[in-house]
């Protein structure tokens, strides 16, 4: 079934909450400073808004409920988010959804480190927990945060599927949220979601979501290390908008 928000809604992303690696580290803008998120948080909690887990704002994607909310989400699982963003999170009474690569709690961002990304551990069993117990949400990014375009159909297919009882084990909540990791998928992808049981998909094209956008394959927001206030405040009102007809 197509999303039908009464209004258009913005789903945030985040990766790290972190202090930025040294200048000339790949991908260093998708850490954002501890501080910097709190205003960010604080800030939007003052002028009335509601950040929502994937699994709380479903209502409003279906055009069941309507009000000031966002959706709020980190990808990959990092144990920063947990140390830096629940205490944030706990103090805005804001819900949030992180995307675990299921097979490797405990581990490292794997993945990005022979890029020249500074190794980063991921959330440990006991700290998926930790955060499921203060009323977040756990979702899946695969077991291995595979490039589901570059790889075999049915490998990608146990990728999807089984990331969701691998994590439902260690969560002990239902796993009902999915995120396609580097944002690569094809029409077939969001098809294995959706038989998966998940519930929501979301990638990474820009922009808010509308009536009528697929449930499984939902744009977002980005917030990188450099995004000050006002400029997320622009983006949570008006992304991206110009560029929907562009979108792939």
């Amino acid at each position: 079934m197509a999303a039908r928000p009464v209004r258009p809604l913005s789903i945030l992303t985040y990766h790290q909450i972190a202090p930025a690696a040294p200048r000339g580290t790949p991908f260093r803008g998708l850490s954002v400073d501890p501080a910097r998120f709190a205003r960010h948080m604080r800030w939007l909690r003052r002028l009335g808004w509601q950040g929502l887990s994937m699994r709380d704002l479903d209502p409003y994607l279906r055009g069941e409920r309507e009000g000031k909310v966002f959706g709020l989400t980190f990808d990959d699982g990092y144990r920063n988010v947990l140390e830096h963003a629940l205490p944030v999170l706990r103090e805005t009474g804001f819900t949030a959804t992180n995307y675990l690569v299921a097979a490797h709690p405990g581990g490292e961002n794997f993945w990005d480190v022979p890029k020249g990304v500074p190794a980063s551990p991921l959330m440990r069993p006991d700290e998926i927990q930790t955060w499921v117990a203060a009323g977040q949400e756990v979702g899946a990014h695969t077991l291995d945060h595979a490039d589901l375009t570059a790889t075999a159909a049915l490998e990608a297919q146990r990728q999807i599927t089984q990331a969701r009882g691998v994590l439902e084990a260690v969560a002990q909540q239902p796993v009902e949220a999915f995120c396609y990791p580097y944002g690569h998928y094809g029409p077939e992808h969001v098809d294995m979601a959706r038989a998966a049981g998940y519930r929501t998909a979301t990638t990474t094209r820009r922009g808010r979501v509308h009536a009528g956008d697929d449930l499984w394959a939902l744009p977002r927001v980005p917030v990188l290390r450099t995004t000050h206030f006002p400029a997320l405040m622009q983006k949570l009102m008006t992304a991206y908008e110009d560029r929907r007809g562009a979108r792939g």
